[in-house]
């Protein structure tokens, strides 16, 4: 090897170690105030950020698995690319009440803005995205106002909600405990569309194929966009992902996710 290769290897060897330090990582950061057990265990988050930047768009991701099962993530989409992301895990059904896990993700939310301006971000810049129970969950605190105002924030100043494939009548696990089959709809309290609004964020629904969706869930979230419209809601947007199953719709999703948060952010 030549001086000139040795020297632009080196090059390239430092210009790696230099991008790859300008992105951090933490994990495992309890956000809950709650002394159970369980919440000690499962109400913990990871912070992934720029360590160049400040005022950043930030995403607050909540994982899917019927909240029931799944653990926090952040997918390769949303790094590199001037975002600060948080991923919370949530306490799970059966061994906690749907009332706790909603508080739990409310909780993650609040941490968020109590604290992210450490790491970079910016409180006025928060997105909340999430896939199947993810979606769920988001849409719950960011649209029914208690959630959050218990911990003194109030939903509407959230950038925008962005449900990947969210329930929005009553969640199938939660009928589940009620005796409900997945297929038998029903919409109370635990479900978005009982809180739809016309004064609350931008709201990006995206959904699987209807034909390959789960539980028929492109047409709840259809049903959800069109509530929104007609109560005046001036900010709603529905995609379908043509081709793509429950699972699959989330990876072509995260484009459509940074797309908004660059209109948004007017980025």
């Amino acid at each position: 090897m030549n001086n000139k290769s040795v020297i632009l290897t080196l090059a390239l060897l430092l210009f790696s170690t230099i991008t790859r330090a300008q992105y951090q990582q933490v994990n495992d950061i309890l956000y809950t105030e709650s002394t159970d057990a369980y919440a000690q265990e499962r109400c913990k988050l990871d912070v992934y950020y720029p360590t160049n930047e400040k005022d950043a768009p930030v995403v607050v991701w909540f994982h899917g698995g019927g909240i029931e099962g799944g653990s926090k993530h952040i997918d390769p989409q949303l790094k590199n690319c001037g975002l600060v992301v948080v991923a919370a895990n949530y306490r799970l059904l059966p061994k906690a009440h749907i009332d706790d896990i909603l508080d739990d993700a409310a909780a993650a939310v609040a941490w968020t803005y109590k604290n992210i301006e450490k790491y970079g971000g910016s409180k006025r810049k928060i997105f909340l995205a999430g896939h199947s129970a993810g979606g769920y969950l988001l849409d719950m605190i960011g649209l029914d106002k208690k959630w959050l105002a218990k911990y003194g924030v109030d939903p509407d100043s959230l950038a925008a909600l962005v449900p990947f494939s969210g329930q929005c009548i009553t969640h199938y696990n939660i009928r589940k405990q009620q005796g409900i089959g997945p297929l038998q709809a029903t919409i109370d309290r635990y479900a978005p569309l009982t809180y739809v609004r016309p004064d609350a964020p931008p709201i990006i629904i995206i959904s699987g194929d209807r034909e390959l969706e789960l539980y028929g869930r492109y047409e709840e979230q259809a049903y959800f966009w069109r509530m929104l419209k007609l109560v005046g809601h001036k900010d709603v947007t529905l995609y379908e992902m043509q081709g793509y199953d429950h699972g699959a719709m989330a990876q072509p999703a995260y484009y459509i996710l940074k797309q908004h948060i660059r209109r948004i952010c007017g980025r």
